[in-house]
């Protein structure tokens, strides 16, 4: 079983940081946290009621956001970069409730190609069951643009210190 480590938020205290996606400050975000799962990205996540489209299902903006933003994350820890997103295709396979006590997404990315990442992901209900999935394309960012333009701290702030 690989190893879980988790991902410490290295973007807590710079200023004007209230992302929608993983702010724990932002009260009307998403609030994800993550953890690395071997070669996976990892949320552990519960919705909202204010997230839910028609009567309690979950928006099917609001998983499109979740994929997005965890496929973000995947690409600061694995490839020690930022980028932003160039495609993302969605497949919507079973609806979601914002009653399930426990969603989880799941990333990997398939496959680099020059300063493009292939990242695949999955929005699982809490019997494990597939409801959605996402296949992005992220541009990378040259790791000192990352750094100087969008405020990438590198990697390795990504973990806690020992």
């Amino acid at each position: 079983m690989d190893k879980k480590r988790k991902l410490t938020n290295p973007y807590l205290n710079t200023e004007g940081y209230n992302c929608f996606g993983c702010s724990p400050d932002n009260k009307l975000g998403l609030q994800m946290a993550f953890t690395e799962e071997g070669e996976h990205i990892v949320c552990r996540w519960v919705p909202k009621n204010h997230f839910s489209g028609y009567k309690t299902m979950l928006h099917g903006g609001v998983q499109a956001t979740l994929m997005d933003e965890i496929a973000s994350w995947i690409v600061q820890v694995k490839l020690d970069t930022s980028g932003v997103t160039a495609k993302m295709d969605i497949r919507y396979i079973k609806s979601v409730s914002v009653t399930e006590k426990m969603l989880t997404l799941k990333a990997h990315i398939e496959k680099r190609f020059h300063n493009l990442a292939y990242i695949d992901v999955e929005l699982l209900n809490e019997n494990d069951e597939i409801c959605s999935t996402a296949k992005l394309i992220y541009y990378l960012y040259p790791e000192d643009v990352a750094k100087k333009d969008f405020f990438y701290p590198g990697s390795e702030s990504f973990f806690a210190k020992p």
